[in-house]
């Protein structure tokens, strides 16, 4: 049996091949149920963000799962194996437990030690929970996983000063932008990374914000949190050419914004710049957006050089916190390894049980039918001998056929005999 992680994230794979590879909240029973299908595969969760793709199993058999998994994918989202394979990561058991650790902490994250993405393991974790995805291992490494990440955050500075993507769309602003408080934003969505936008925006002295969102009743929460106005997706034509700064995060399987649309917004706009951040994956903007004057478009990829600004704070703590990984890791397999001996066990002892209490039941009768009790003890213990030793014996014999030259001393450990 073993645990798998297979997937890509953003260091694996750029954000085109990651559109592609997303699941949405509306697929991910099926997804589920489909992976759960494939043979030898007996748990899963998926973990889906704008930055990673990740399929957690539980397998009898881990290369062959992985194939089958890759397999899936590249149909699923009608993708070149090979290609996809170019992008793809597979961790088994020690290294899935890292991994998953290291995911949750967030030290595997576009932004080192950002928070968000421990909420989001932990939503996967309850959908998967949700569709009785999720067995005792599963259910046993994805707690783990929650508690390493709590110990990481209290004995390290990993989340202090937190960023996020959303803090390095607003960073970026303020090198295109001297002054927020003079610029409008339009934000598209309502979800929590619009939300830390919105926050962000605040705090840097922007006081003139739209939120556009699919349901209107979502975007007037948010605005009214914000003081800001709120209005649907379909509003989006009228209010870009009001926008300074746009930034678009949103589970949209479809561009909401075209390059015929910002054309139009320009004109009014008497080609005043624009600044336009897509958060979302897949991409909310058409990328030939980027190509028209006066309007800077970025990515998630892009934020990439904001966010290395401050990864930097943070890698003393990172390496504090993958020393505790390492630690909290090695503690887990121990664990496992101690709960498959315990099984095994608990399985020798009833079998010996079974062989004692069929041999007293014979020994009883011998005994009731006049028999000897020298003679019936001698039988029992006999018997019982012959019966315990009968298939060690056998094992060891077919071990050494086989090749096994080191039976013979497990063997005598197993017995605790001093040779």
């Amino acid at each position: 049996m073993s645990l798998l992680a297979i997937g890509i994230n953003h260091n694996t794979a750029s954000v085109e091949v990651r559109e592609k590879v997303s699941f949405t909240p509306e697929t991910m029973s099926e997804a589920l149920k489909a992976v759960l299908d494939l043979p030898g595969i007996h748990e899963s969760v998926i973990l889906s963000t704008c930055n990673r793709s990740e399929i957690y199993c539980y397998t009898d058999d881990q290369l062959k799962a992985s194939e089958q998994v890759v397999h899936w994918l590249s149909e699923l989202h009608h993708l070149d194996p090979k290609e996809l394979r170019e992008s793809i990561y597979v961790h088994a058991d020690e290294q899935a437990v890292s991994h998953i650790s290291q995911v949750a902490s967030g030290l595997d994250s576009m932004v080192l030690g950002e928070p968000q993405i421990l909420g989001q393991l932990k939503s996967a974790y309850a959908v998967a929970q949700e569709h009785h995805a999720v067995g005792s291992m599963l259910n046993y490494m994805f707690q783990h996983s929650f508690k390493v990440a709590k110990k990481v955050r209290t004995e390290t500075a990993i989340g202090e000063n937190a960023v996020s993507v959303a803090f390095a769309a607003v960073s970026l602003a303020t090198r295109i932008f001297s002054d927020l408080a003079d610029c409008r934003a339009l934000l598209v969505g309502a979800g929590e990374t619009i939300d830390l936008v919105a926050r962000h925006l605040r705090e840097k002295g922007l006081t003139q914000l739209t939120v556009a969102n699919r349901t209107l009743a979502r975007a007037e929460t948010l605005a009214k949190e914000f003081n800001a106005r709120a209005c649907l997706l379909s509003d989006i034509p009228a209010e870009l050419p009001n926008a300074d700064i746009v930034i678009s995060s949103t589970a949209s399987q479809l561009p909401l914004i075209g390059k015929g649309m910002v054309e139009r917004a320009l004109k009014r706009r008497k080609h005043k710049p624009v600044f336009m951040v897509d958060i979302a994956v897949p991409r909310d903007i058409e990328s030939e957006v980027a190509d028209l004057q006066d309007v800077f478009l970025y990515t998630v990829d892009d934020l990439r050089s904001v966010i290395e600004d401050n990864r930097r704070t943070r890698e003393k703590a990172a390496v504090a916190a993958q020393s505790i990984i390492a630690e909290q890791t090695e503690n887990f397999i121990h664990n496992i390894q101690a709960r498959t001996a315990s099984d095994a066990i608990k399985v020798i002892r009833n079998r010996a049980n079974a062989i004692k209490d069929a041999e007293l039941e014979k020994a009883t009768r011998a005994l009731a039918a006049g028999q000897n009790p020298e003679d019936v003890a001698k039988q029992l213990a006999h018997n019982i001998t012959n019966k315990l030793m009968h298939g060690p014996t056998v094992a060891l014999r077919n071990a050494h056929q086989q090749g096994e030259e080191d039976a013979s001393e497990w063997a005598l450990r197993l017995f605790d005999i001093d040779t």
